[in-house]
């Protein structure tokens, strides 16, 4: 148990807090609007912050968003047939473990409803997923190696402070983008750090 007073260290990574750059990202695609559809699990704790910070930049932007709330594996199949009903120009998955197990599921999904995706981790654009904007978590490991060797090394884990991250990573899966009959804006592409042919 920690002392009261005591410090906390260690490397923090931002997902939720990223919902409305992802929501620009999508929206740079559908330069006419129409909705977006945003994928969330009503069971995870973050899931009221996260779709915060999504509405609070659709309304920002004024772009039409729907949450639909998947908590398991059925339930995403029948929310992504829901999208597509609801004639959704795209969609944005909300950062869950949920989503990253099943991730081929989604990215499937995607493609067979031609919906433009846009989602948290280089994981879903590497499994075909459209895009993906999140924390470099290679970045983050490493950070978390420095840290370890020094607290190895004697360092107080007191006295280290808490590292945010600095490195975030834009991954286009343009293999997607062709299959959709999307054209890729060059502004987005010159801005990615990675383009997966």
């Amino acid at each position: 148990m920690r002392e009261p007073g005591g410090n906390a260290t260690g490397v923090f990574q931002y997902f939720g807090a990223l919902g409305g750059k992802r929501l620009e990202i999508l929206r740079e695609l559908m330069p006419r609007g129409g909705l977006i559809a945003v994928l969330s699990n009503p069971t995870n704790p973050n899931a009221e912050d996260h779709l915060h910070d999504i509405e609070a930049a659709a309304q920002a932007m004024g772009q039409p968003v729907q949450v639909f709330d998947a908590s398991s594996e059925a339930d995403i199949e029948t929310e992504l047939a829901g999208i597509a009903e609801a004639k959704a120009g795209g969609l944005l998955v909300a950062d869950d473990p949920l989503f990253t197990v099943q991730r081929a599921q989604i990215v499937a999904l995607a493609a067979q409803h031609a919906l433009p995706a846009i989602y948290y981790s280089r994981q879903f654009a590497a499994a075909g997923g459209l895009f993906s904007y999140g924390t470099d978590v290679r970045h983050i490991y490493r950070q978390a190696a420095l840290y370890v060797a020094r607290i190895l090394r004697g360092a107080n884990p007191a006295d280290l402070p808490v590292v945010q991250p600095t490195t975030f990573e834009l991954v286009i899966n343009m293999r997607t983008a062709k299959a959709l009959g999307l054209t890729i804006p060059a502004t987005l592409l010159a801005r990615a750090d990675e383009v997966i042919e």
